[in-house]
């Protein structure tokens, strides 16, 4: 498991560099690569439950997103219902992990975020992506709210792996935020660092949410 943690952790970073630096094919590559080790490090903890099986695909339609949005144009809708599976597919593991009742307060905070965040971006978003864009952000809420809820309400057994998913999922929030603001208000310095390191991170989390098969 540490060698495919660190694997992956060396892939993201050669990434990183590469899309800074320019040779695109090796940043595509290992942007892939990246993804793909965190797939197989999720798959690798399944303990076959509907949640581990869950999380394996929501990863899988990552991976498609990913490839998607290495055409920041042409790939941006398909990316976008990409994600938008992978969101879908969070969400049902992280309701299915829910113990006891849905907790509000994370669901409040999370929508003042997203409706403060779209206020700002509404005049750059062109119209033909405005309702994607509502839906999309919906689920990244929802998504996000129901894994800090399932942390907040889990028991001491499964209070470790439920944190790292609510972490994980706040990580996605900020990495698409930053992702948002970078294509619809202006470039932001640096966002490729910022914003596909927040991400891997968010994933890895997630991913390490799986409780390990028994042995």
């Amino acid at each position: 498991m540490r060698t495919l943690v660190l694997a992956a952790a060396l892939s993201g970073a050669v990434s990183i560099v590469a899309f800074q630096t320019g040779p695109w094919l090796l940043a595509a590559i290992t942007k892939a690569t990246t993804t793909i080790l965190i797939i197989v490090y999720a798959a690798r903890r399944n303990s076959g439950d509907a949640y581990a099986r869950a999380i394996s695909l929501g990863l899988i339609a990552s991976l498609a997103g990913d490839v998607f949005l290495l055409w920041p144009n042409q790939g941006f809708l398909p990316g976008l219902v990409s994600f938008l599976v992978a969101h879908l597919l969070y969400l049902y593991a992280f309701t299915g992990g829910l113990r006891r009742s849905f907790a509000l307060a994370p669901a409040i905070g999370y929508a003042l975020f997203a409706a403060v965040a779209l206020g700002f971006l509404w005049g750059d978003v062109p119209g033909a992506l405005r309702l994607p864009v509502v839906v999309y952000v919906a689920a990244l809420v929802a998504m996000a709210a129901t894994a800090a809820s399932m942390a907040l309400r889990s028991g001491a057994r499964d209070a470790a792996f439920s944190r790292m998913a609510a972490f994980g999922a706040g990580l996605f929030v900020l990495s698409d935020t930053m992702l948002a603001f970078n294509k619809f208000a202006g470039p932001i310095t640096l966002a490729n660092v910022f914003v596909l390191t927040t991400y891997w991170l968010a994933q890895g989390l997630i991913a390490s949410s799986v409780r390990p098969a028994a042995r």
